[in-house]
């Protein structure tokens, strides 16, 4: 029994035809592309959902703590409330917390000589987390805050310098609307910086400028803000964290919302992207399947007299099937290997040189961006070795079915 066994597992397939050659390579192919895509497809998604996430998290923050307006929108108006250093290093006690930011905003019309936009006005103080901000910095610099009054300069984007037709350096004229019917207060502003984030709800709708001017504006106190803007070491951890400051540090009329509350749209779009992923991951598996099984089939079929012989000398049908199904498996590594070869080449060459570009006015990013994550690509080989094993056992089946007597006649 052992002896058939080992001479089974010997010449097999040592004398395979020129026809099941060219099915096991197309097997192998088709295994190795199936792979490649799969790794290419979890890596791009990763990567575009890493980057928008970080464009937004670095304009707005991960939490946002306002006064409780029912029905508040994202361009909507703060209620102001009272700032002070006790409840701000509450929240920077949190654990998790990396900075607290005040902010207010504002809407406003800014003319240029020869052009008009409507806009939101975001008020900021000194104390800004810049690093953030500035990595979207194209060319000027911040504005220069004092404690005395306002600064008289604004960060603008490059869409809105491109419509308004500015550069750094300008002069522009803001209309700030007032409520309860009285009319805009026009204030005269220079452009001090330039950013350009790629998301055209941010690009086309903000303008950075002085917290106090807003304070100023709609006659606050000095410690009076709209709200805190608040970065999280770890953005996986925004629900967990607004519920903690929520019930152990604010006061009752404030509440926490987190940046996907506030724009739904915008996570909603990134959370279908998984859905296209999980969609050409099941696409993949079924190709290569469905070549596998062919492969197989074929294998089969060409040796159908072996296995005649194989039975006559009284192996079972379940050692025989494992020849072919292991056979099979050795393709399936096969093709994993090149697929793995293939599919982390193409990323890492992306991520080293950015030569696969997007239209960023649609995906909000200029260059296809990559994120490898080891243990998808361990998932994804385990996952096709595993299913492809499993599928392939039921047309092994067809062993059982052999007769020696006419598996030896078959030619």
């Amino acid at each position: 029994m052992e002896l058939s066994a080992f001479i089974a597992r010997r010449i097999a397939f040592n004398k395979a035809s020129t026809f099941s050659k060219f099915i096991i390579n197309i097997a192998v192919a088709a295994t190795a592309v199936s792979v490649a895509v799969m790794i290419l497809a979890t890596a791009l998604v990763n990567g575009f959902q890493q980057v928008i996430q970080d464009k937004i998290f670095s304009f707005w923050g991960h939490l946002h703590v306002n006064q409780y307006q029912p029905n508040a929108g994202p361009l909507t108006e703060e209620i102001p409330f009272t700032s002070t250093l006790t409840l701000i290093d509450s929240i920077k006690r949190v654990p998790g917390v990396k900075s607290v930011n005040p902010y207010a905003t504002k809407s406003a019309i800014i003319k240029s000589e020869k052009e008009i936009n409507g806009i939101i006005f975001k008020g900021i103080d000194k104390n800004y987390d810049w690093p953030q901000l500035q990595r979207f910095m194209q060319s000027g610099r911040p504005p220069r805050f004092n404690d005395s009054s306002y600064a008289p300069e604004i960060m603008i984007s490059t869409n809105m310098a491109q419509d308004l037709q500015l550069k750094v350096d300008d002069k522009v004229i803001i209309y700030f609307i007032q409520g309860g019917g009285l009319p805009p207060r026009a204030r005269k502003l220079q452009v001090s910086g330039i950013f350009k984030t790629g998301i055209e709800e941010y690009d086309k709708t903000y303008v950075v400028g002085d917290l106090n001017l807003v304070r100023r504006l709609n006659d606050w106190d000095p410690t009076q803000v709209g709200g805190y803007e608040i970065m999280l070491a770890d953005y996986h951890l925004m629900d967990t964290t607004a519920r903690i400051i929520d019930n152990n540090v604010l006061p009752d009329q404030l509440f926490t919302r987190t940046i996907r509350d506030i724009y739904p749209n915008i996570f909603d779009w990134l959370q279908l992207q998984n859905q296209n992923e999980l969609i050409i991951i099941v696409i993949m598996t079924i190709v290569a399947v469905i070549n596998m099984i062919t492969a197989i089939l074929i294998l089969i079929l060409e040796r159908t007299n072996m296995v005649g012989i194989l039975k006559a000398l009284g192996m079972r049908d379940w050692r025989i099937q494992k020849i072919f199904v292991f056979q099979a498996g050795y393709i399936i590594l096969m093709g994993i290997f090149i697929g793995d070869f293939f599919g982390l080449g193409l990323a890492f060459l992306q991520k080293a040189t950015g030569i696969f570009k997007l239209p960023e006015e649609s995906y909000y990013m200029s260059v296809a961006a990559i994120d490898v994550r080891w243990h998808e690509i361990l998932l994804i080989n385990l996952g096709t070795l595993t299913i492809c094993l499993l599928v392939l056992l039921i047309p092994s089946l067809i062993i059982r079915k052999i007769t020696p007597v006419k598996a030896i006649q078959f030619k």
